[in-house]
Formats: C-alpha cells, sequence, structure tokens
C-alpha cells in the first residue's frame, strides 16, 4: 500500500475549516489575549503537523523557540565552553496565535 493509498489518522485535518477547529480545540488562552498552542498537542492528536503549522503561521502565529540556558561559570560550571553544550532547541514548543486568530 502506498503513502496515497493509505487511511489519514483518526484525528487528521484535512482541509483548512478542520484545521482551524483542531487549533480552537486544542488551543488554550495566553495572558496577551491570543491562543497557545502546543506542538506536542498538534502532534499526539494525530493532526497533519506541517499543515496546521502553515495555517498557524498564515494567520498571524509566531513559534515560540525556547532561550538557550544562560552560560554557566564558576566551580560547578561546565568545563569546556563547545559551541554545542547549553544549546537551545530551534525547534518550537509551542505556537501563539493572536486575539482573533481563530475567528477568521
Amino acid at each position: 500500500m502506498s503513502a496515497d493509498e493509505r487511511p489519514a489518522p483518526a484525528g487528521a485535518a484535512t482541509n483548512a475549516g478542520d484545521i482551524r477547529s483542531l487549533v480552537a480545540r486544542l488551543g488554550r488562552p495566553h495572558a496577551s489575549g491570543g491562543t497557545v498552542v502546543e506542538r506536542a498537542a498538534l502532534m499526539a492528536e494525530g493532526a497533519d503537523l506541517e499543515a496546521a503549522v502553515t495555517w498557524i503561521l498564515a494567520h498571524g502565529g509566531e513559534p515560540e523557540i525556547s532561550a538557550p540556558p544562560a552560560p554557566r561559570g564558576g566551580l560547578h560550571g561546565p568545563r569546556s565552553n563547545s559551541a554545542g553544550a547549553g544549546a537551545g532547541s530551534r525547534t518550537p514548543r509551542r505556537f501563539l496565535l493572536p486575539p482573533g486568530a481563530l475567528g477568521r
């Protein structure tokens, strides 16, 4: 069975309306007045992550990238300052939609 013939996962969103309702269901209020959606929730739902992220970005959403940890020095800090040590993840953990984005 080819990839095109496989049925979509049970929670997979197939069009913009489905994605909007998925994001509305999984999102929660943010202090800014907008809506925040966890990337892990989208993945756990079985949604087409690429389509959902594209929809979020097209509606004014912004990825929230975790900041790298502050460098630690002193007695208990790391012994080397290699480029890979302490680097934050570049994969966004969640997405922040502006107020009213789900009503569009």
